[in-house]
Order: structure tokens, then sequence, then C-alpha cells
């Protein structure tokens, strides 16, 4: 291991392991963006590359998790919305633009830990510190903008309005009590610079579970705000997020959003349904009566809108890891609905697209059964063998929503990557 300090370092370290990162066909970054004090959970700052050659440390289903900590090395990687169908009897047949693997975790070559005043480098140190300081770091990173043309909605605004009226007849026939509808925009045939996107989204809308995953010709951008999973010392963590409002314009008018949001009778009963279905989720691995809520409607401000963020708590009984994890509480109440499998299958039906890497998670773990997982929404995935880019965003229905006022709240999650990619979504 290597260890070198912040001063011996030049300010665009990052930046420099990045670019050198991105050379790898499995890379993996973990930004929380200082966000430890204004967010209620976030990432490490951790890098994570592995090439080709090492495929053979991959994990690549469930069952491969249980093995993860038969090596020294952390393992990284993600987790796709699909996976439901392996845990679940669930199937998946809407258009898919990516085809990216169900689940890819991979144990690293050399891995980077950025710490309070140093950095780390672990694995296979052997050249790496000369090699990322010799990269050119990407000019302008911040400040590139791609060309694109305006985004194709997967499901036009009249059938996303119509889809919403459908799905409020669904609950008032008692098949949900409330469903995440969500609704893809895309364009084919572009070129962007992941890196450089991933560097602008982050400067737009800092998060604290933030992330760049490069898989062969498969990129994420990730700039999410929210924790699916964790596990530390014993204590498994989910921080569920349901409840938006923009920011204010000023801090009168800030606070009056806030405040707005916190007493939003609708969005109270979405964030206490999704949960009551996390607690449940979580029952099935914990200590019998450890489940507890310790945080019920916190408020939480990030770049351009306030979340409601609850938090849900247990003792993990003794021998269970991350697999049996997952399949108790994949994929999250906050992006399914409730009852969750039958909202599962409602969302099969009703929307166009498949998730791939939106609403699965990306994340790392330890050798000693510790683990990080966010929940992907907030993100651009790209295929550059394919010039195909799209971003998703949902909202949860329940039978008080309005179909117009949930359409605007998907247009505010995208208000970021819109800025980002400097266009606009087809009307």
């Amino acid at each position: 291991m290597l260890e070198i300090s912040f001063t011996e370092l030049p300010p665009d370290f990052k930046n420099r392991a990045l670019q050198w990162a991105t050379s790898f066909v499995h890379c993996a970054y973990f930004e929380h963006n200082e966000m430890q004090q204004a967010a209620p959970g976030c990432f490490e700052r951790l890098l994570a590359v592995s090439g080709a050659a090492t495929a053979a440390t991959t994990l690549a289903n469930l069952a491969d998790l249980d093995k993860s900590q038969d090596s020294d090395a952390p393992f990284c990687g993600f987790i796709t919305y699909d996976a439901k169908n392996e845990i679940e009897a669930l199937t998946s047949s809407n258009f898919d633009g990516f085809d990216w693997p169900v689940l890819h975790f991979f144990h690293p070559e050399t891995w980077l830990r950025w710490q309070a005043d140093c950095v780390t480098i672990e694995g296979n140190t052997d050249g790496v510190l000369a090699a990322i300081l010799a990269t050119e770091p990407l000019a302008d990173a911040k400040d590139s903008s791609p060309v694109l043309p305006t985004l194709q909605a997967r499901m036009p605004r009249p059938d996303y309005l119509q889809t919403v009226e459908q799905v409020r007849e669904d609950i008032l026939n008692g098949e949900v009590y409330e469903l995440t509808l969500c609704q893809e925009f895309y364009a084919e045939n572009v070129v962007i610079n992941p890196m450089a996107t991933f560097w602008k989204l982050n400067a737009a809308s800092p998060a604290p579970f933030a992330g760049f995953v490069r898989h062969h010709s498969h990129y994420l951008l990730c700039a999410s705000p929210e924790r699916f999973m964790s596990h530390h010392e014993g204590i498994i963590t989910s921080q569920p997020i349901k409840g938006t409002r923009r920011r204010g314009l000023t801090p009168t008018d800030d606070e009056a959003q806030r405040l707005a949001l916190l007493h939003d009778e609708k969005e109270r009963a979405e964030n206490l349904m999704i949960v009551d279905l996390v607690r449940n989720d979580l029952a099935r691995v914990a200590k019998t009566g450890s489940v507890r809520v310790p945080e019920l409607f916190g408020t939480y401000g990030f770049r351009n809108v306030w979340q409601m963020i609850s938090t849900v708590e247990a003792d993990l009984r003794p021998g269970v890891g991350l697999a049996d994890s997952l399949r108790a509480a994949f994929p999250m109440g906050s992006m399914t609905g409730a009852p969750k499998v039958r909202a599962m299958q409602l969302i099969e039906q009703y929307e166009r697209s498949r998730r791939g890497l939106y609403s699965g998670s990306i994340g790392y773990g330890w050798p000693n059964g510790d683990f990080e997982l966010n929940v992907v929404i907030r993100s651009l995935q790209y295929r550059a063998d394919t010039g195909y880019l799209s971003f998703q965003v949902g909202s949860a229905i329940t039978y008080d929503s309005d179909p117009e006022r949930e359409y605007e709240e998907c247009l505010l999650k995208a208000k970021a990557i819109l800025e980002v990619l400097g266009t606009t979504v087809a009307s």
C-alpha cells in the first residue's frame, strides 16, 4: 500500500486519476462531494479499476456475492433493476437500449481511497502513481457540453398522463397502494465524452451517492442523493426518499418550500408507505425486534430540490451477508411501490423500456462484510459503441396523485441532467 499526503499531490489529482482509470474496461468511482454533514449518509471517495485479463475475479450473480469475503480486495460494481427476476418470479420484455449484465461486481487490481489527509493506493501499486501524475487532465471538464438533439420520450406526455390515471384506477381497485412510474428520455447515435459529462453533472448536481461506472462500452454517470442499503458494524440501514419540492429562489421562499414538503399529507403518506415496506424487508434479515426508524420525514436540501428522507435500520442477524440482504430488500421500495411484487408486475405492464441500471444500485463492499449501495437515480446511461444515451425519471403514484403535477415532478428531477446536456425533452 502507498500512502500519499494531499500536500504531495496536484489539485487536479482526482481529475487525473479518473482520466487514467477510464482506460480500464472495469472502472468504478464513488464520490460523496463533501456532503457528509449535509445528507443522512454518503459514499466514501473510492476509485477501483480492473482490466479484461482479470475477468475471473468478477461476481456475476447473487450467489457469487457470498464469495466476496474470500478476497482481501474490496468488490465494486452494480446490480440492475432486472435482478428482480432472479429474486421473484418476474420477467422483463420491454425495449432495452443497453443490455447491461444483470449484475456485475469485480475485485479490483488497484484501488484508491481518499482519507482525511491522504490518498492510499492499494492492490497492484506498481507504477500507478507515476501513471496517474503523467496523465493529462481533461481540459475544461466542467465547461464542455455535448451537442445533442432534443431527447425523445419513450412515453409521450399524453400517454404518461393517461397511464397515471390507469394506475390510480388500479389503486382504487385494490391492486396496489402506491406505484413508482418511470419514463425514459433518449437520443440515438450521439457521441459524448463520458468523463467530461460526469464531472459537469457532478458540478451541477453534487450528491452524496454520486458515481461513475465503466463496463466495457457501457457507462453510468450518477448523481444520486439516495442510499439503498448499507452494512457497518452489524447495523443494516436503508434511507428511502419519497417526497420532492423545488428549492426556493430566496432564503424565505426556500424555507417555505421545505415546510410545504414537510407538511404535505400526500408526500408524508407516500414516505410512510415505503418506510413500512422497508421495515418489512429488513425484518427478513434482522435480529428479532431490532428494526427501528430513528428518523421519519427528514427534509434535506440538495442543489435543485428538497427531499423527504427517512431512515430505517436494524441489527443484522449473524451469518447474513450481502446476497441474503439483497434477496430481502431488492429492488428498493422507493422505486417500486407497495405491495412490491404486484407493483413490479404493473410497472412492467405500463412502462415502455427496461430500466437497466436506473432503479438498480452501484456500490462497494469490504472483506469484513461491510457494504454501501446507492439507488441509481438522477443518472445518465450511455453506450459508446451504439451512441445510445438516455435517462429516466419517475414519481410515486397514489390515488391522490394529479397527473400534471406528477409529470412536472419528473421534469424537476431531470433539470440538472438537461442543463448538463444542453438540451430539452420533446413535449
